[in-house]
């Protein structure tokens, strides 16, 4: 192997993670800081009212209630809200069962039996399979198991509440949680419009990075791009869980039924990306050596620049929920430009990435709302993209 194939695969390999450098470090935890805040700024708010909720389970059974310690009243509002903000009322109630479960068989078997590392065994397996037969959710089974093992291996001196104290905690704390939940109703639209805005602007980012790379020649800002893209994967993979989640949501809630069409489009959409995502990764390695070996190549630079541009246009329509015309109109434009041939001159590896490009436009423009066979018809006749990489 020659010295500059030999060193852009050094690249590329840096780039997907085996052996990075310093440059690639700093790449990825500034990307890994843009994610870190997304995630802070989407638990912000489930978090404040999952907090709120248990300072007042906490209040209501020690003012109400009378009850010196209400540990597990905190603790039951806590685990049944959390930080997510899919909160679903099934999956709330399914929590706060298991919950209430765990403890109540926890201090019945405190009671008993007492506490020991045989009680621990006991009580675990009474309470799992208790649950098991009570319904077929994992969270309420573990839940159940999880709290009966604390109740029985807490210290009963720490509780002077009666026999059924921690269990009305429980009670009080899983309660408060479910009345939160069907009074603060999440949006089941917004939150997946926001997170498709975050990845398709990563992948946008990544994007105007390679154009950087091809306009001055730099393999090392193509091998920064590709590692965003890798960097990138994290948040495509949550946004396609959020909207499966709203998915299940809107199903089940007759009071969402106009939301089903939105959501289904979104879910379409995040596939798409998924696809667009790989495909760029794959224009990125591509890149490295392209540019290793060919230079750079600005007449490509701009095509991709171009798509950059598209794709912040449909990042902003995707999450306000506007139509995507400024984008679809963008790629439109661009779709035209990509005739490998033209780069004839420059060498089969810079004709390869715009065959790329021709893919990625294409899923692109799906990604707006055309049908492949649509989408695949704004390419200049002659020339047809390749398969998905």
């Amino acid at each position: 192997m020659s010295a500059r194939p030999a060193r852009a695969a050094r690249l590329v390999a840096a780039a997907v993670g085996r052996g990075m450098d310093v440059r690639r470090w700093r790449v990825v935890l500034r990307l890994q800081a843009r994610q870190g805040w997304r995630r802070v700024r989407d638990a912000f708010v489930p978090i404040l009212t999952a907090s709120l909720a248990a300072g007042l389970a906490y209040l209501v059974s020690g003012s109400l209630l009378g009850h010196q310690l209400p540990l597990f009243a905190a603790v039951a509002a806590w685990v049944c809200l959390g930080f997510h903000p899919d909160r679903q009322l099934r999956r709330v109630a399914e929590m706060g069962a298991g919950v209430t479960l765990g403890v109540g068989l926890g201090e019945v078997f405190a009671i008993l039996f007492g506490s020991g590392p045989v009680q621990i065994f006991g009580v675990l397996l009474l309470s799992a399979l208790t649950a098991r037969f009570l319904d077929r959710g994992q969270l309420f089974t573990t839940q159940a198991g999880v709290q009966s093992i604390v109740v029985v291996a807490m210290p009963a001196a720490m509780f002077t509440d009666g026999a059924v104290g921690r269990w009305s905690d429980a009670l009080v704390g899983a309660a408060l949680a479910l009345l939160v939940t069907a009074l603060l109703p999440g949006d089941v639209v917004r939150r997946p419009r926001r997170m498709g805005q975050a990845v398709l602007s990563e992948l946008a980012t990544m994007l105007g990075t390679l154009a950087r790379g091809l306009r001055s020649g730099d393999p090392q800002l193509a091998a920064d791009a590709l590692a965003q893209g890798r960097g990138s994967q994290g948040g495509l993979d949550a946004w396609v869980t959020a909207v499966r989640s709203a998915r299940e949501v809107v199903q089940v809630n007759p009071a969402l039924r106009a939301e089903r069409a939105t959501i289904a489009e979104l879910g379409r959409v995040s596939t798409l990306a998924d696809r667009a995502m790989r495909n760029a990764r794959v224009v990125c390695r591509r890149a490295v050596v392209a540019i290793e070996e060919d230079g750079p190549s600005p007449d490509i630079a701009d095509q991709v620049e171009t798509i950059t541009v598209a794709l912040n246009s449909l990042a902003a329509a995707i999450g306000s929920g506007d139509p995507p015309e400024h984008a679809r109109a963008t790629l439109v434009r661009v779709s035209g430009e990509l005739v490998p041939v033209l780069h004839a001159s420059e060498g089969w590896r810079k004709q390869t990435l715009v065959s790329l490009l021709r893919s990625l436009v294409v899923d692109s423009l799906q990604m707006t709302g055309m049908s492949r066979g649509q989408a695949m018809g704004q390419l200049p006749e002659g020339d047809s993209a390749p398969a998905d990489g």
